[in-house]
């Protein structure tokens, strides 16, 4: 928002000056989560869950290629005159670089994972200028929050939002660092992807796979700034303001659809029989887990080195968590309770008064089981 025109709706639309989720989730979808309905305390408003996949997967994409299928239908159909999203950048498959997608054949573009950072909604003033009225947009968090605060501004006559999930972002020059604490050879892995099965998988140029064990990962070599502070304080990690979520986190190896409201309903629908779709699944307890990530958190947040699992028996638990960790949506909790964790133990170590502003009330709910409470001015009135 700072590269446009009115560089001063920073101080309203970002997400981490003082997010008011309740009033927002109201405004996009007619109502605020609700902590009585199963599930909606962890990933907000939502019409439905379904676990789903495209029985055509499409070349390239990340995972079954619902996102960029859904801006592929939503040009095809002429539902919108183009799509706002991420596209490889030239000079690096990794970094992401904004693009406006007008025809439905460009969508192929954009399929795939990319690390960094890029000012997609700079092009909110071009494509308003370029004469398109009819828009949809694919976004991480942070993202569509600003997004949403500047919508009636924009005055687009229709606006999908499509939002992807996301937890840690970082620069694309860190992240070729983490490639090569993965590879002797980073430049020639084509795709990376964090697994629901506790596996991160690597694919090579020369059509080799290999899965690495979330305990075999070298995490705790990474710099202590490898995530910003604004990535490990996010309270957004599943997009909650998109009309339409699509991840993979509660998949249970295939692709997370949260579908928040009409819009959303209708995006799907688009898809029509082209994706397969299932209840989601839930299995394990991730009490344990969680807990165990909030002893290395709180470690992390007091400047103390993360705790390394002896050598020999990483291997041992990395064949273990697949078999007895939480899975489906219980995995999804899980996460979901240690972004939480994360937000607080970093936020009072690092920035303590903004903690009034920048934790909501339903952080606060995911936290107290594991006795984190606010303390004084910690909480807002």
């Amino acid at each position: 928002m700072s590269r446009t025109a009115t560089p001063g709706d920073c101080g309203t639309a970002c997400q981490f000056i003082k997010p008011d989720y309740a009033a927002m989730e109201a405004r996009v979808h007619g109502r605020a989560r609700d902590e009585s309905r199963p599930n909606e305390l962890f990933f907000g408003p939502f019409q439905q869950m379904l676990r789903a996949r495209l029985k055509a997967p499409a070349e390239g994409a990340q995972w079954t290629g619902i996102t960029s299928r859904l801006g592929e239908r939503l040009l095809e159909t002429g539902a919108v005159d183009a799509v706002l999203t991420m596209a490889p950048d030239p000079d690096d498959k990794w970094k992401p670089r904004p693009v406006i997608v007008t025809r439905a054949e460009g969508m192929a573009q954009v399929r795939g994972m990319r690390m960094g950072y890029a000012p997609l909604l700079a092009l909110l003033e071009p494509a308003r200028a370029a004469g398109y009225k009819r828009v949809a947009i694919i976004g991480i968090p942070c993202q569509v929050h600003a997004l949403r605060h500047l919508e009636e501004k924009l005055g687009f006559e229709r606006l999908y939002v499509i939002g992807t999930p996301c937890s840690d972002n970082t620069t694309t020059a860190n992240f070729h660092e983490f490639l090569g604490l993965l590879s002797d050879k980073p430049d020639t892995i084509t795709y990376l992807e964090f697994r629901a099965d506790y596996h991160v998988e690597l694919r090579f140029d020369d059509g080799r796979k290999k899965a690495i064990p979330f305990l075999m990962l070298p995490l705790s070599d990474l710099r202590s700034d490898f995530f910003p502070l604004t990535c490990r304080t996010c309270v957004d990690y599943t997009n909650a303001l998109a009309d339409i979520t699509v991840g993979y986190m509660a998949g249970e190896g295939e692709q997370w659809l949260i579908v928040r409201n009409d819009r959303g309903a209708e995006l799907l629908a688009l898809l029509g029989d082209e994706v397969a779709t299932a209840a989601p699944g839930s299995s394990g307890k991730r009490a344990a887990p969680v807990k165990g990530f909030m002893a290395n958190t709180e470690r992390a947040a007091g400047g103390l080195p993360l705790r390394r699992m002896p050598n020999f028996l990483r291997p041992i638990m990395g064949w273990l968590m697949p078999k007895v960790g939480p899975k489906g949506l219980e995995f999804g909790r899980a996460r979901l309770e240690m972004k939480a964790i994360e937000t607080v133990l970093h936020l009072r170590r690092e920035a303590p008064a903004k903690m009034k502003n920048m934790v909501p009330a339903h952080v606060w709910k995911l936290v107290a089981p594991y006795g984190i409470m606010p303390g004084k001015d910690e909480a807002r009135d």
